[in-house]
């Protein structure tokens, strides 16, 4: 396979870093909320490297073996999506003595960390923007970006016409990736992270470097200091275009996430049209990219999946149990697995209530329940994805997974009333009198008269083995 082996059975842990853990308030900056603050654009509160090392045993007891975090580098926003320098890790985040800590620590562990790289765009204060605006014309970096026309002015008010920029967005101005230089510096980045021990990247707005040759010499640079290295790109459709050896392992699955909101809560799809966009998904992509997906509930750009789904507690869990039982890697955006809800960003970016009391334990300790039967199950994290026919009703769903000899049935129900399902057993090659186990909540049913009956509770859902 040409995908990351190790992706298949990772259970992902994103990060944005201001707002999970602050373990150092020496590198504290001036401007700081206190820690739970409602959240703004030009704030900070405090989350650090440090923080995640400290808070280590926390994502271990979870269950999560990888982390991937929001960018690191020197920027002058709580997001830092827009770099100064590359290079560095930002001050406000630590020293890189940190960085080196956490990858050691991590991998001590078990587990893997992925970095957001930003390579469409970069800061104002990125040093040959900066030397742009110095020297205009005059300029050795002027082909760096796509300058528009000269004086270029990137402060005053309204939006960008001196120069290329992410959305208009004078902030954020454009590489000229088709310019060999710049490339040739994009690249050391991307090979830099990698040999200091990163096992991969999220590619932020990949489709904005429209250029195929970029992507893959990209992947040839990444993969050729280290092959288990996994891409991810940031893709909101469903495009087979970014698969495959020329550009990414997989791709942030948002398609899957609108597929179950869509399902669960705003009533756009009834089961049968679920069950059909799943299958679709699931066979858009070749087998290994699709077990290779990024299947998020939220993120950083996400309202929270408990608002959401409008505060709704037993969708929010039948949300979290269709994630961690469809093809790809589930990744749990930080706090989601407590309940912390929010609005559109920077809402979405609330800092982690470390007061237990502030959490939905009940929620948290079904979110563990899940990622232990993703790693005790192996038809979940490799097994193809089939649906099966059942004497069901509106709201009820089974589908199966299988891995080689090994089949898992994934049964739900959607709806407010008790149900029962009549499966007919030879779809799953299971004979009268073998007996099921549901790994949830250690039910044991037996096939009889080649059928299997399932009772299943309202909002609930069953992994049959």
């Amino acid at each position: 396979m040409s995908t990351p082996g190790w992706v298949q059975d990772a259970i992902f842990y994103q990060i944005f870093l201001d707002r999970f853990a602050d373990g150092e308030a020496a590198n504290n900056p001036p401007n700081l909320q206190p820690w739970g603050t409602t959240p703004t654009i030009w704030h900070f509160q405090g989350g650090d490297l440090r923080g995640v090392i400290q808070k280590m045993d926390y994502l271990l007891d979870l269950g999560v073996n990888a982390i991937y975090l929001n960018p690191i580098f020197q920027a002058t926003s709580n997001h830092r999506y827009n770099t100064t320098d590359y290079f560095r890790l930002d001050p406000k985040l630590g020293e890189m003595s940190d960085f080196d800590e956490l990858i050691r620590t991590a991998h001590q562990n078990g587990l893997k960390v992925v970095l957001d790289g930003v390579f469409n765009h970069c800061g104002r204060g990125f040093f040959a923007f900066n030397d742009i605006l110095e020297n205009q014309e005059h300029s050795a970096y002027r082909d760096w970006f796509h300058i528009v026309r000269y004086p270029v002015d990137a402060y005053s008010p309204g939006a960008s016409q001196d120069y290329l920029s992410w959305w208009g967005i004078k902030s954020l101005p454009k590489f000229n990736t088709a310019n060999a230089t710049v490339r040739r510096y994009l690249f050391s980045i991307a090979r830099y992270w990698i040999e200091r021990g990163a096992d991969g990247w999220r590619l932020d707005v990949p489709n904005e470097i429209n250029d195929d040759s970029f992507w893959e010499e990209f992947r040839h640079t990444v993969k050729s200091v280290n092959p288990e290295a996994y891409l991810v790109g940031e893709i909101w459709t469903a495009d087979r275009r970014w698969v495959g050896e020329t550009h990414f392992d997989g791709l942030l699955n948002y398609p899957l996430r609108d597929c179950l909101i869509r399902f669960l809560h705003t009533g756009t799809l009834n089961m049968r049209e679920f069950a059909e966009k799943c299958s679709a998904l699931y066979h858009f992509y070749p087998k290994e990219n699709s077990l290779a997906m990024y299947n998020p509930l939220g993120s950083h750009d996400t309202e929270r999946i408990l608002t959401k789904l409008g505060g709704d507690m037993q969708k929010v869990k039948l949300a979290f149990f269709l994630q961690f039982s469809f093809p790809g890697a589930p990744g749990i955006y930080y706090g989601d697995e407590i309940g912390i809800p929010g609005d559109k960003d920077p809402d979405c970016r609330r800092a982690f209530p470390w007061d237990k009391r502030q959490w939905h334990m009940d929620l948290w300790q079904w979110v563990k329940k899940l990622v232990e039967g993703r790693k005790a199950l192996p038809p979940l994290r490799r097994g193809d994805f089939k649906p099966v026919v059942a004497e069901d009703g509106e709201a009820n769903l089974a589908f199966a997974r299988r891995d080689g000899k090994q089949t898992l049935l994934v049964v739900l129900n959607a709806s407010d009333k008790p149900a029962e399902m009549v499966i007919p057993a030879r779809q799953l090659g299971w004979e009268d009198g073998k007996i099921l186990l549901d790994y949830l909540s250690g039910d044991r049913i037996t096939v009889q008269d080649q059928s299997i009956r399932i009772p299943i509770a309202p909002w609930k859902g069953i992994w049959l083995m």
